[in-house]
């Protein structure tokens, strides 16, 4: 934000003026660039002199010298050289809190122009301002080497054409084109590609609705679906992709068996081969990954050279003219018999079923997500990752198709291998298979089901299709190492992101980056540990089914994240990739859910067992991010949309809640008040805390007061919305938050207040706003309840808060029994520092099996009984047996407990203990009755007083005073608040809580007795005290409708 220094002040400290400007008349005044030096500010009794911004009249050969860099000349609105133009630095902040500070702000832009002078922020981040490209400025030292940037082909399509190019392609495709037939292959290539395309329009439409870093899938759902989806799915996600890179390698380490075998070399034995092969391979793999992403993608380039060689190498075979030990292996080359054939599926085993097919094809198309994880070393992934992705679909959809199609037409299902299995002559009788029509026989073997070779039985037919066998041998290496490859790249490039966002606790160790490309090393040490391990298994058919289940569980997620982010209309969802629908997004989640099942159902468990368990860690962590998710605006919708729809439904008595608006001030500085109407709000009604700004508070309290004030509440975990409101008094602030305060039926019924415990030392007009907001609160048909604690509500004079002048600290205890040492502990103690730094109140603590009493006083609707049943629903409070105290007398004392008790059982509210008061209209005591007189004596005007005051003087002199003949008018009452006070401490003196009816003030009754009434009602009491009214309207009914 920028700062600004007045004349005044420049010429007291010899500064002169620094703002000068351009004589061009080409266009408005340019920055130069000279000035913009922030490590050159100079000290001025220790106040910051803001670094000089000078408007140059530099030509424009001279600004092109700077345009390649972060200092090109900041261009001014013709509005005010101080009003920038719309530029793209301004946007570049990662979050909404990170505002670029080089825009001045609306109070700089309001100040007159000679008073105007940049700020030390906007100097500061024209120096070092980064800009959306991750560009940086240009130094005076050595440049670094630029990080390796990859485009569309080498960084998302080759990579994501490698991975789905896997081992499956050339050693599973032709048997399963044997099982399921050429059609049915198809349509399980098909069905395929329908989820992985459908996935990818929806990655392709998050990618382009924002920029996008590293961290591909999890960065995704994450900034999508919030921390709770995306945590758990980052951590799933990188454990599958590293136990991926194990079992492809575990597949290459095979493959190199094998082929030792068939050379007749063992080293150990067959199991301990593959171990030994597969550890050296995947040290090597993490070599070249440690050696940066360019080397890492120079051996992708080969690989994929030696795929390309390797599929031509096959289409080639295929019309070439086969040799007779070609034939006799079942390779005849294109054949319309052997077509039909092969056309229709031909189950066998117990692995003879669709779905089996389909779940041993699919994990061959889970790597179009290679390009989006490594998204942070994309030149450009907005366009990289659509374009790249769908190409490779494409492309690898179109070889899975043809392969599958030639080799169902030149292929027969079964053969022997033996080239003197030949028809002699023209007698076929008792043939079977499609080699009769050919010149083959392989009845015997067929029938004894001991073919060696055919679709059936081989899985190397492409390689004897093929041209040159041990091309295709080196497909199947290349296929199965960069599939390892991507796998070990990118499982460690999404757990760093994931360990940098801090949701998981003791994985921060692993986000650490290295290099120009922030490599994350240890990541990839540590997926290197986790393959190694699973590759000395070699046990791995189980969790290559949790792996399935792993890759379309994130599918389904990012399917359902922008469905999510479709459908709830939020303005910031503008994907630039518009070939997408939420419907469909919808369909391809449900779908992958779906086939988690139909795969395998145990490994579909634990994969929702595993995420829900780390999406309860994390909503129960809550951690502090803010992404702007689309289920915070989905939140936002529900919200709005059901306060609408209770803005027509009429009130019930049977739905009412007590919604509070609690008077606190900063709520850190009235804890107990807080944590009171917390008791019986939370998860039940609305609670506000409503915030009185003077103007004398307005210049003491911080700026950042509302959002600590927020930070404090949601520490203290209680459910309560924060509304500051300026205001020149406190009763105007009030009247005005009881008439604007909440939303549609979400609106306030009740105002809590703290009680002023300092009346007696206060001004009468303090008095008076305080009575008038009771007032208020009648004539705004509200409840009302005032709370009074032993020791005071006002924490203030603990270090770090502030006084807030609407509300005088409580000082005032006026029980003569208050420092006897026979007090319990309890009253001592009704608020105490806890160990977290919050102020624990007695409402934090449990009450055990002390009682609630209510005096019931006045029939104010049943808020007064409502209160203290919705406070025994808690945990520390339930405990707590609740007494009702009722006015009666002597003769009909029975009765009236019989009737109250038979209110209460209809009522429903377990209050079975009823004490009538039989004593209540005896005189109170002498002395007590002295105590209450001296009490209001400051506030008497006696009559020879109201004689001395002429009718000219103003009648504020009188005002809040209580007259002789308002004092005897209100003798009776006051007598009775007094008698009242005094059952009180006999019979509640070491309850939790006691409530009493409030006494509703009389038009003409002085505020200075009202308040005196009101002290004494709770005076002497040892513990919480709340005065309460209802509206006098039915909050508690025993009907059904």
């Amino acid at each position: 934000m920028g700062q600004s220094t007045s004349k005044r002040r420049k010429a007291s400290t010899g500064v002169p003026p620094c703002v000068g400007f351009s004589a061009s008349e080409e266009g408005p005044p340019r920055y130069s660039p000279q000035q913009f030096h922030a490590r050159n500010q100079q000290q001025d009794g220790g106040r910051q002199i803001p670094p000089t911004i000078v408007v140059s009249d530099e030509d424009s050969s001279v600004l092109s010298e700077h345009r390649g860099s972060r200092m090109e000349l900041r261009r001014s609105s013709f509005y005010s050289t101080m009003d920038l133009v719309p530029q793209l630095e301004h946007y570049a902040s990662a979050l909404p809190s990170q505002q670029a500070r080089s825009r001045p702000s609306l109070e700089a832009l309001r100040r007159s122009s000679e008073e105007v002078e940049v700020g030390t922020d906007a100097a500061n981040n024209v120096d070092g301002l980064s800009v959306a490209d991750g560009a940086t400025e240009e130094s005076p030292g050595p440049r670094e080497k630029a990080p390796v940037r990859f485009g569309w082909v080498t960084g998302v399509m080759i990579r994501c054409m490698l991975n789905i190019w896997g081992v499956i392609l050339f050693l599973r495709l032709s048997w399963i084109t044997s099982q399921a037939g050429i059609l049915l292959t198809w349509v399980i290539i098909l069905m395929s590609v329908t989820v992985t395309s459908v996935t990818a329009l929806s990655i392709s439409a998050i990618a382009t609705n924002g920029r996008v870093i590293s961290g591909g899938a999890y960065f995704m759902i994450s900034r999508t679906l919030g921390p709770e989806i995306g945590g758990p799915i980052g951590v799933v996600f990188s454990f599958a992709n590293a136990l991926a890179c194990a079992l492809n390698t575990v597949g290459f380490a095979e493959v190199v068996r094998d082929l030792l075998q068939e050379l007749g070399v063992v080293m150990v034995d067959s199991t301990n081969d593959v171990r030994i092969v597969g550890v050296v391979t995947v040290t090597a793999l993490l070599l070249i990954s440690l050696a940066g992403m360019e080397w890492e993608s120079k051996t992708q380039y080969l690989f994929f050279m030696v795929l390309m060689v390797s599929l031509s190498n096959y289409f080639v075979g295929t019309i070439v003219p086969p040799s007779q030990e070609k034939q006799a292996q079942g390779i005849f080359g294109y054949h319309s018999e052997i077509f039909i054939t092969n056309l229709k599926p031909n189950w066998r085993g117990p692995e003879g079923n669709f779905f089996q097919m389909f779940a041993i094809f699919f994990p061959s198309a889970i790597g179009i997500l290679s390009g989006a994880n490594i998204s942070g070393d994309l030149k450009d992934p907005a366009t990289a990752i659509p374009k790249g992705t769908l190409m490779a679909i494409f492309w690898t959809t179109v070889s899975y198709l043809g392969i599958s199609l030639t080799v169902g037409s030149c292929v027969v299902q079964d053969a022997s291998g033996n080239v003197s299995d030949t028809l002699t002559g023209n007698i076929s009788d008792g043939c079977l298979g499609p080699g009769c029509s050919l010149g083959w026989n392989f009845t015997d073997c067929i029938q004894t089901k001991s073919c060696k070779y055919g679709l059936a039985n081989n899985n190397k037919v492409l390689g004897q299709v093929s041209g040159f066998h041990y091309l295709i041998t080196a497909g199947v290496f290349a296929a199965s190492l960069s599939s390892a490859l991507g796998f070990l790249v990118s499982a460690p490039k999404v757990f760093q992101c994931l360990c940098r966002d801090k949701i998981y606790p003791y994985i921060g160790f692993f986000a650490k980056g290295y290099g120009k490309n922030d490599e994350p090393l240890r990541a990839y040490v540590l997926c290197y540990i986790i393959a190694v391990a699973f590759i000395l298994i070699a046990q791995l058919n189980t969790i290559a089914a949790l792996i399935s289940n792993f890759f379309l569980c994130s599918y389904s997620l990012i399917n359902f994240s922008c469905f999510h982010a479709s459908i709830t209309n939020s303005p910031g969802w503008r994907p630039s990739f518009h070939y997408y629908s939420k419907w469909t997004a919808l369909f391809g989640a449900v779908i992958s859910v779906v086939l988690m099942f139909l795969f395998t159902w145990w490994a579909a468990l634990t994969t929702f067992v595993i995420i829900f368990f780390l999406f309860g860690y994390v909503n129960y962590n809550k951690p502090k991010v803010n992404w702007g998710s689309s289920v915070q605006a989905g939140t936002y919708n529900l919200a709005l949309s059901y306060s609408v729809s209770l803005s027509g439904v009429e009130d019930h008595v049977k739905n009412f809640r007590p919604q509070c608006l609690v008077l606190t001030g900063p709520p850190n500085q009235r804890p107990a008040l807080v944590d009171f109407v917390g008791s019986f709000t939370k998860h039940i009604s609305l609670m506000i805390c409503g915030d009185i700004v003077t103007e004398q508070d307005r210049q003491t309290q911080p700026q950042e007061a509302a959002n600590s004030s927020l930070k404090w509440l949601n520490e203290r975990k209680v459910r309560s919305f924060y509304t500051p409101f300026s205001a020149d008094s406190l009763r105007v602030g009030a009247r005005h938050l009881l008439q604007a305060s909440g939303l549609g039926k979400l609106k306030p019924n009740t105002l809590v207040l703290g009680f002023k415990a300092n009346w007696r030392d206060s001004s009468p007009e303090s008095i008076e706003d305080y009575i008038n907001i009771i007032y208020d609160t009648f004539d705004c048909n509200y409840c009302l309840c005032i709370l009074r604690m032993t020791e005071g509500l006002d924490v203030s004079e603990q270090p770090g808060f502030a006084v807030n002048p609407g509300f005088e600290p409580d000082d005032y205890v006026g029980n003569e029994q208050q420092h006897s040492p026979g007090r319990e502990s309890a009253a001592d103690n009704t608020s105490e520092r806890g160990h977290s730094g919050q102020m624990k109140t007695v409402f934090q603590k449990d009450q055990g099996k002390k009682t609630i009493d209510v005096y019931w006083i006045a029939d104010d609707g049943g808020l007064t009984l409502l209160v203290p049943y919705l406070l025994t629903r808690r945990r520390h409070w339930r405990s707590c047996k609740v007494r009702v105290f009722i006015v009666g007398d002597e003769e009909n004392m029975e009765e009236g407990r019989d009737e109250m008790m038979a209110l209460l059982k209809r009522f429903r509210l377990d209050f079975n203990d009823v004490t009538v008061m039989t004593d209540s209209e005896k005189p109170p005591q002498a002395k007590h009755l002295g105590r209450f007189v001296d009490s209001v004596a400051p506030f008497r005007l006696f009559d020879e007083q109201q004689d001395g005051i002429s009718a000219e003087e103003p009648r504020r002199k009188a005002a809040g005073k209580i007259s002789d003949k308002a004092f005897e008018a209100f003798r009776l009452k006051s007598e009775r608040k007094v008698r009242l006070n005094e059952i009180i401490r006999r019979n509640s003196q070491h309850t939790a809580l006691v409530l009493v009816s409030l006494p509703v003030p009389h038009s003409d009754c002085p505020s200075a007795l009202y308040m005196a009434w009101l002290d004494t009602l709770t005076f002497g009491l040892h513990c919480p005290a709340v005065l309460i009214r209802g509206n006098q309207q039915n909050v508690l009914t025993f009907y059904c409708q």
